[in-house]
């Protein structure tokens, strides 16, 4: 049972024993039920937050957000845009852990309620690009964790045998999140601070005359070094939205993003699906269960002939072992792999009902490649009779019809005409092979 105001109260007068609480009342937050908190003022006219875990599932989270928030130095918090919450005083250890902090006054926008173009959207991505700044040594002084790309590599990997290991996900989804483990080119990125999980309501906004400022930032429990693409993975729940986010996020980039940044984040999205099975499966509950085994048929559905990491070049050694693995004539397989990111039930459900969407309306003419074939019908338009030519001739220039000449070629030049070809050809087959072999790595010869 949630605690009350009241109760909440006078547990932060115990976390601060030299200020007296002289009210209190509810506090709406975007904590999904896992801390008890309430709004109180202080005798020296302060307003502040208090919080409780709900229960030991969250206590840790309560710790860390604590840990976290100490972290930030004077100095650390000089380097950020906006505000972060202040520790006033805590007690208590566990489930009975008491945080009191600073109330930041502004409101939040839910990812599924972002909207697109400049304004909020382009502030979010503003902000975390200026988290993803911060200089590395504040987390690992402190003792906060650090990981490296290959760690957050094996993370993934480890998470995908625990996901196999329970046979209740779709073979599609594995083979398409194996897949992109298996890209190399995908974990090429350089980790740095994070808040290991934001998303829009993450920040608390302000309106600035027509424009739209970002105050303050919650939830710093996650703090630590790893992947930029965890904090931007709820993109997959704000579509209309992303794009803006993303501009404003490389706009305020310390140092450019990653080519692949935007597909790792889908990844982990797909992936919170995963957690949430595994989390069924370790807890026992068939109904949890249950429901991540439906979410992850509805999210195969979703993502059906879809890739999370682009075609990758060729080069020639890949290309030669391609070669050699090619099967024999006949019946070939077709590749139906696909990939996707981590556990927020409302940001899921958003994501598939996307992507349900997209599936089911017409390719959008920006995306789709211009094969320049608009003009061609299709086969069923055309006959397929014989074509009568008994009534074509050759016309002289008085308009006068020539029989045809079927015995030979069209013209005396005719015959000296298969000679250049077959030199073109030639031609065109040396300068390929050479173009495979530029780099000296590998000698090339036509063979000739």
């Amino acid at each position: 049972m949630a605690r009350s105001p009241l109760t909440l109260a006078a547990s932060a007068t115990a976390a601060l024993p030299r200020i007296a609480v002289v009210g209190a009342g509810p506090l709406t937050e975007h904590a999904a039920g896992r801390f008890d908190a309430a709004f109180v003022r202080l005798e020296d006219g302060r307003d502040a937050v208090v919080r409780m875990p709900a229960g030991e599932d969250s206590a840790a989270d309560l710790a860390a957000e604590s840990r976290a928030l100490v972290a930030l130095t004077p100095g650390v918090r000089a380097l950020l845009p906006f505000r972060a919450p202040e520790v006033l005083g805590e007690c208590g250890s566990g489930a009975a852990r008491v945080l009191v902090v600073d109330f930041l006054p502004g409101y939040r926008v839910d990812p599924a309620h972002l909207p697109k173009g400049r304004g909020i959207a382009t502030a979010v991505g503003a902000a975390l690009a200026a988290v993803h700044a911060l200089p590395p040594s504040i987390v690992r002084t402190d003792g906060l964790p650090v990981r490296t790309p290959e760690q957050v590599r094996d993370d993934v990997v480890r998470l995908l045998d625990r996901v196999e290991g329970t046979r209740r996900a779709p073979d599609v989804l594995a083979e398409r999140w194996r897949r992109a483990v298996e890209s190399d080119e995908l974990w090429r990125f350089e980790s740095a601070v994070v808040l290991g999980g934001a998303t829009s309501s993450t920040f608390l906004l302000a309106d600035d005359g027509d424009d739209v400022r970002v105050v303050s930032a919650l939830e710093w429990a996650g703090l630590s070094v790893g992947d930029p693409a965890t904090d931007l993975r709820w993109l997959a729940s704000a579509p209309e939205a992303a794009d803006a986010v993303l501009s404003g996020y490389t706009a305020d980039a310390a140092r450019a993003p990653d080519a692949l940044l935007r597909e790792r984040a889908r990844l982990y999205a797909e992936l919170e699906f995963a957690r949430w099975l595994v989390h069924g499966v370790d807890t026992g509950d068939d109904t949890v269960i249950d429901d991540a085994v439906a979410l992850l048929d509805a999210l195969a559905d979703g993502v059906r002939g879809d890739r999370i990491v682009p075609n990758a070049p060729v080069d020639l050694e890949s290309a030669m072992a391609f070669v050699e693995r090619m099967p024999e004539p006949g019946t070939v397989a077709a590749d139906t792999s696909m990939q996707t990111d981590t556990y927020d039930p409302e940001m899921l459900s958003l994501f598939i009902a996307t992507e349900r969407d997209r599936t089911d309306s017409p390719p959008d003419s920006a995306d789709s490649p211009d094969f320049g074939l608009d003009g061609l019908r299709h086969p069923e338009e055309t006959a397929t009779a014989p074509i009568d030519i008994t009534g074509w001739a050759h016309r002289s220039d008085d308009g006068s019809p020539v029989p045809a000449d079927t015995g030979s070629p069209a013209g005396p030049d005719a015959s000296d005409q298969d000679g250049p070809l077959e030199e073109e050809t030639a031609r065109a087959s040396r300068a390929a092979l050479r173009w495979w072999g530029r780099d000296g790595s590998t000698r090339l010869s036509s063979g000739g």
